[in-house]
């Protein structure tokens, strides 16, 4: 049973988503064991066949991983996204180095050397980009030869094909969209506060604005990894006719960065910079922050918090090496800050990325208290699985809900046992009034629903714990919102 957030006004401030082509295995019988011997085929796969792979594993399993593919698909696929492979390297579960480690840097030479080797290069020959903090190689790879000797290898935590990105979500499968619209507001939808701001209606179903009399997040510094935010919208600027706009402290403040890289090529640097180009990141940023204004625009949850902005996608699907690179960055880069208490994502894919993965637990090692997004779909008919990253244990992760008394899953939001919250954000009776929120625009107001603002808004939830309880633990502070649920403790 999931929990819906609800803060209470009082003394305290919370008392709150195999086939194998050409495969057989052959069984050896030795009077000690039982051996099995994999024969692969050594047939390069389009791309159309390598699509067929994945969809027969989703289709028939619910779920994907290239590890239990034939070499020749993560081959084929490799080749196919620009000669490229993803190696996480290290003993089981070693994600990320707290150090300089000689045997970690022995483990990327010999995967090196063997790359070297098997495609008839010298070691400097090879094309690599290595990470300082993460154990993770992205190699350039042309043969077969090269795949299944890695494979061979030990200390190889998993092997991806980062640079595919060639699988097309059908309609109505598990696609982490929100569902976004530009209407105009239903004047239902709002109620006006001093000293001119709009609190949408999804906010009084958890009583924010009672936790405003004892916190409004400031002090606290909230990490948002999305597509960026809007040039175009003044309220999410720094400064006192911006971010510290109305009520707002006018000097808190709010920083940008870019990691997304815009390059057909996987081992350019070029950054496209931090500006959203989308819209989803700056509803994101709006539904966690924005601040209490004086021009009739949606306050955030959190309407005292710092901000910082990643751009790290440049939609809400990471199905690119470009957006899994720059998720993973942003991450490492949040995770070493100590002013970052929180990271909201509302972003994923329908398989575990194994970069992205290797930055979760980074970010979560250094204390960072990570809110992931659940799933939405464009349709959903049936209950279908929780995404990554939500789908990790290191992260917290989140769905939406109706206004209905039994608390409906919204008609687009993924459901599953890794959900720990739900927030109310959708009317039960018309699935266009969602969230209201800052536009893209100055000036304008817009709609954002899915289990991407159920997220947003739980960060904001989170940092007005923080900020009454500043010298909590990442523990401490969830355990409240867990206590202070309506469900709870079930």
């Amino acid at each position: 049973m999931k929990k819906t957030l609800a803060i209470m006004a009082g003394a305290s401030l919370l008392t709150l988503a195999s086939c194998t082509r050409d495969e057989e295995v052959i069984t050896s019988i030795t009077e000690e064991n039982v051996i099995l011997v994999e024969q692969e085929s050594d047939e390069f796969l389009t791309i159309e066949e390598v699509n067929a792979v994945i969809e027969k594993e989703l289709l028939e399993r619910g779920s994907f991983s290239w590890d239990e593919v034939p070499s020749n698909v993560l081959w084929s696929a490799a080749v196919h996204g620009r000669e490229m492979i993803t190696v996480g390297y290290g003993n089981e579960g070693e994600s990320f180095r707290e150090g300089k480690s000689s045997r970690l840097d022995a483990i990327q030479d010999n995967i090196l050397e063997t790359v070297a080797a098997s495609e008839s290069q010298t070691k400097s020959d090879v094309r690599y980009i290595g990470d300082k903090v993460l154990n993770v190689l992205d190699i350039r790879v042309t043969t077969l030869e090269t795949i299944r000797n890695l494979k061979a290898m030990p200390n190889i935590r998993y092997m991806e094909p980062n640079g595919y990105a060639f699988f097309e979500i059908k309609p109505g499968a598990t696609v982490p969209q929100d569902q976004r619209s530009s209407n105009n507001l239903n004047g239902n939808d709002f109620r006006t506060i001093a000293p001119g701001s709009l609190v949408s209606w999804t906010l009084d179903n958890h009583n924010v604005t009672q936790a405003w009399n004892q916190s409004t997040g400031a002090g606290v510094t909230i990490g948002v990894i999305d597509t960026g935010i809007s040039p175009n919208q003044v309220l999410l600027t720094p400064g006192n006719s911006g971010f510290g706009d109305g009520y707002s402290i006018n000097s808190r403040t709010v920083e940008k960065y870019g990691t997304y890289i815009d390059s057909p090529w996987w081992w350019s640097n070029n950054l496209d910079g931090p500006d959203d180009k989308c819209g989803h990141g700056t509803s994101m940023a709006a539904a966690a922050t924005a601040p209490r204004n004086n021009n009739n625009r949606p306050v955030g949850v959190a309407y005292n918090s710092n901000l910082v902005s990643y751009r790290g996608t440049a939609d809400v699907l990471l199905n690119d090496y470009h957006e899994r690179k720059g998720v993973s960055n942003a991450l490492r880069e949040l995770g070493d800050r100590n002013d970052v208490k929180i990271i909201s994502m509302s972003i994923g894919y329908l398989w575990t990325i194994g970069n992205v993965r290797d930055a979760v637990r980074y970010a979560h090692n250094k204390g960072k208290l990570i809110f992931a997004a659940g799933g939405t779909s464009t349709t959903v008919t049936n209950s279908y699985p929780v995404i990554f990253p939500a789908s990790m244990s290191e992260t917290v992760a989140v769905t939406g809900v109706t206004d209905a008394s039994n608390y409906t899953r919204c008609d687009t939001c993924h459901d599953g046992p890794q959900i720990e919250f739900t927030i109310i954000m959708e009317r039960d009776n018309d699935r266009d009034r969602t969230a209201a929120v800052l536009g893209f625009y100055s000036g304008d107001n817009d709609y954002v629903g899915g289990s991407s603002v159920a997220t947003a808004t739980t960060a904001g939830i989170a940092a007005l714990v923080w900020a009454k309880y500043p010298n909590w633990s990442r523990s401490q502070v969830l355990n409240r919102m867990r206590q202070s649920s309506e469900l709870y403790p079930n």
